[in-house]
């Protein structure tokens, strides 16, 4: 399903500890990575060499992607290479929707301090720009990230955003023969998780089992039986990453929502918030990426 990727580098511990992942991806996959190095034009970078101009950040995007490529060479994945000028993130997204890429990887932490491309920075604006799916990665000391995924969280409010997210992750599991994990969040707010199931409004609660009921019911549709629904009480975020930890979840899939450039991300800040906090990778979809079909 991921046959062709994305993998925007710029030589950070994170970016080069997640190469690897993308790797077994495509080695899974047959498929192929192209490294993208961006030299930002928001930086002042040419000097000039003799009677030629030189743009420094072209030049360092090359060694750094020369690194990348003997990296890749010992894990024996197909690859290529390209260097471009412009603003990082969106020149991310286009270059992502111009070639027709399946997905983008990118890091969300180096192992020894900030990527270039952390969150809050690059990595988030591909996150809420991209309709190509994004999968981003965060890598521990001493951790190896497997693949194929064999168990998939798929977070869900009953958006249409949610459920497009969905059906990308039914796709996925069906291709990796993965367990599906629907799960519904019935958010509890400021009144915490001890509050008496009782006080929640029976609205909240039969949204979020219809929720997991209609990804459920998709997934039979699409072949995939291995399928496990819940929906909980309290902080939808803190409650996926627990979620995580709990059943030994592979990665996640969400969906992300709204209009090109000005959107927000789905439920908020969960998004956001899973994307930086969970120990496994994280798929985003935008809530306008053509899965084909609905749930």
């Amino acid at each position: 399903m991921y046959k062709d990727i994305l993998f925007p580098f710029d030589g950070s511990d994170g970016a080069a500890d997640v190469l690897h992942h993308a790797a077994e991806i495509v080695n899974w996959a047959d498929g192929t990575i192209r490294l993208l190095y961006v030299a930002d034009t928001t930086e002042v970078s040419t000097t000039r060499v003799g009677g030629d101009v030189v743009d420094g950040l072209v030049e360092q995007g090359e060694e750094i992607l020369e690194a990348a490529t003997a990296t890749l060479d010992t894990l024996d994945a197909d690859y290529s290479t390209d260097v471009v000028q412009g603003v990082p993130a969106q020149t991310i997204v286009d270059y992502a929707e111009r070639y027709g890429h399946d997905v983008i990887v990118m890091p969300t932490q180096g192992r020894t301090g900030m990527s270039r491309y952390l969150l809050g920075s690059v990595t988030e604006k591909v996150v809420r720009l991209s309709e190509t799916p994004v999968l981003t990665a965060r890598m521990q000391p001493d951790e190896k990230l497997a693949y194929p995924y064999q168990r998939l969280l798929v977070p869900t409010d009953g958006s249409s955003a949610a459920e497009n997210a969905a059906v990308h992750a039914l796709d996925l599991a069906a291709t990796l023969d993965a367990a599906v994990h629907v799960l519904s969040v019935v958010d509890t707010g400021p009144h915490g998780p001890d509050v008496p199931l009782k006080s929640l409004t029976a609205a909240a609660e039969d949204v979020a089992s219809e929720a997991v009921d209609t990804v459920a019911n998709a997934a039979q549709r699409r072949g995939v039986d291995d399928v496990h629904t819940h929906v909980e009480y309290g902080s939808p975020d803190a409650k996926i990453l627990e979620y995580v930890e709990s059943e030994d979840v592979d990665a996640v899939v969400m969906g992300t929502t709204g209009r090109r450039g000005v959107e927000r991300i789905l439920l908020g800040s969960v998004t956001e918030k899973t994307v930086r906090s969970a120990p496994v990778p994280v798929v985003t979809v935008h809530e306008t990426h053509e899965t084909g079909t609905s749930v």
